[in-house]
């Protein structure tokens, strides 16, 4: 894997990121999007294999509340994400409450059939994806927000993803997420849209540090 080029800085060490997450298609997900030098780790193979509850009232608090468990245990740069499903006819809903929407042990499906049968007669069906990262990175907290638009199709499309995929439709796609290659899906999600942030800043600020170095190492010289 050559990694996301329009990242790769070849003066730039390897950083060693963890995932406050178990889920496997998730982390792989991440690091398709990732240049080279950023090799990512889930927080169970880095020595925390506690489950962390999902239990606030909003996307920015759960994901701040996992980074920040993990970074706590383990003093190392870590981020979290959490994401949710935001139907227009429905309030919001399934919102922060997307992958228990069913129930608190509800199944995929069991979330999917819940969402068709409460929009069964409802003429909008327009609806969101919304994705925020929190990142503990040397110490600080920093957040990022990626959103995608689209409606939920009448029946499941697709068996490709995970979540709510066969039954969302982005806008501008004849396709939904769940019948989009992971590559289709990468461009235009809103996990790929939040984490692009996160590359971005992670980009400028190793630049920062590389040019500092170079500086410093040319008035060690002179």
């Amino acid at each position: 894997m050559e990694g996301n080029e329009k990242y790769t800085k070849p003066y730039l060490e390897e950083l060693e990121l963890i995932v406050a997450t178990s889920n496997e298609h998730k982390i792989s997900e991440f690091q398709s999007l990732c240049p080279i030098w950023v090799k990512l780790i889930s927080s169970k193979h880095a020595g925390f294999g506690k489950e962390i509850k999902e239990n606030y009232t909003s996307l920015v608090q759960n994901a701040t509340k996992k980074a920040y468990t993990v970074y706590k245990a383990l003093g190392k740069n870590v981020f979290a994400d959490d994401s949710g499903l935001m139907v227009n006819s429905l309030g919001g809903q399934p919102g922060v409450h997307s992958s228990r929407y069913a129930g608190e042990n509800a199944t995929k499906e069991q979330n999917i059939e819940k969402l068709l049968k409460e929009l069964e007669n409802k003429t909008d069906r327009s609806a969101m994806f919304i994705t925020v990262i929190s990142l503990y990175f040397e110490g600080k907290n920093y957040l990022f927000k990626g959103e995608v638009h689209g409606i939920i199709t009448i029946e499941r499309r697709g068996t490709n993803g995970f979540g709510y995929d066969s039954v969302f439709l982005p806008e501008n796609s004849s396709k939904t997420f769940a019948e989009m290659t992971d590559l289709e899906k990468s461009k235009i999600s809103h996990r790929f849209f939040a984490f692009e942030k996160l590359l971005h800043f992670l980009n400028e600020r190793k630049y920062a540090l590389s040019w500092q170095k170079e500086v410093d190492n040319q008035l060690l010289i002179s």
